[in-house]
């Protein structure tokens, strides 16, 4: 299947929110975990979102170009030929995006996919997030206004981040206290100033105690019933049930039962960052560790070609992300949902 046109994104997300489902979002940082990714949505019959941060696009690029618009602009164009052989839909999605990024990175992203719908052609991406956590909400929502009529007229939707997720992601790191936890109130605000799709389609990144990083199960004090109270707060003066798309964010170490729970507060997205990068080193460490009389030439010998060849461990690499991403996909009930079928 090619990549998700703005109609079949959007039919993917109303799906999932209707059948309490939602998608991994994956982030990757090169072709190979790109590959990965998709391995892994094609084993799970699920669709799929495949996402790139500010500092993956500049890795992307070349470490020593290290340009965010190149590295995303090239991934995705790879990503939209590869894509055409395998049986499921993948939106392409640009991760976290701070303030003092947006003009190297979401505008200019933005303007290169309005052209191309100008030129009759379907946007780069679907989607782009701009990660307003680090302003105070008013300038938030100031910004993701301006942000979003843009997408809108480009086809794309918005993910925006009302609230603060702890930890540290990509240079943006937040302490964890109880900012962390999204108000009625940024519900309230937020819909009063994007409205619930008329101005765009949005997606809301609502904190209830999310952090970056890694975690043990149980350390992260998640509290979903926050999003059933702002859903139920917004959906009330609106009448609407369950007005806002909902994106979860810091999930590493989440109990399965506060994963469904925010499931059913309707979460349609869900990032899968960190788990996802020790899935792929992990088996490489274990090529490595036994062959390394292969991939060293110790002692004057010369290794074995087979054995450093970057196919060899990349394959392990890519089947191990690919297995994590299966493993996701059962947690947030989206196997077998593919509109593919």
């Amino acid at each position: 299947m090619p990549i998700a046109s703005p109609e079949v994104y959007a039919e993917m997300l109303d799906r999932a929110k209707a059948g309490a489902f939602a998608y991994p979002a994956i982030n990757v940082t090169s072709s190979q975990t790109l590959n990965a990714a998709l391995q892994g949505f094609a084993e799970a019959g699920s669709d799929g979102i495949i996402q790139i941060s500010t500092g993956g696009a500049e890795y992307v690029s070349g470490p020593t170009v290290k340009n965010m618009v190149t590295g995303a602009v090239a991934l995705a164009e790879f990503a939209t030929e590869v894509a055409k052989h395998y049986p499921i839909n993948i939106a392409l999605h640009t991760d976290h995006c701070p303030k003092n990024k947006l003009d190297g990175y979401v505008r200019p992203l933005l303007a290169i996919s309005k052209e191309r719908v100008a030129n009759g052609k379907a946007p780069l991406f679907q989607s782009h997030m701009w990660d307003g956590s680090a302003v105070p909400v008013e300038e938030n929502l100031q910004i993701a206004e301006e942000l979003l009529a843009q997408a809108a007229a480009a086809h794309i939707i918005l993910e925006i981040e009302v609230g603060v997720v702890g930890g540290e992601e990509d240079g943006v790191s937040a302490a964890i206290d109880d900012k962390l936890y999204s108000t009625v109130e940024d519900g309230l605000a937020t819909a009063a100033a994007l409205g619930l799709g008329e101005k765009g389609r949005y997606m809301t990144a609502l904190t209830f105690g999310n952090v970056h990083g890694v975690y043990k199960p149980g350390n992260v004090k998640l509290r979903p019933e926050i999003l059933k109270e702002i859903q139920e707060a917004v959906g009330a003066k609106y009448g609407k049930e369950k007005p806002f798309d909902l994106v979860f964010h810091g999930g590493s170490g989440s109990l399965l039962s506060e994963i469904h729970g925010a499931l059913d507060y309707g979460v349609v997205k869900m990032n899968i960052d960190t788990d996802t990068q020790y899935a792929f080193t992990r088996p490489v460490v274990d090529h490595m560790l036994k062959n390394y009389d292969g991939v060293l030439k110790i002692d004057g010998e010369v290794g074995n070609k087979k054995a450093y060849d970057p196919r060899a461990w990349g394959k392990l690499a890519e089947n191990g992300l690919a297995k994590r991403v299966v493993e996701a996909c059962e947690h947030l009930r989206s196997t077998g949902t593919t509109l593919a079928k």
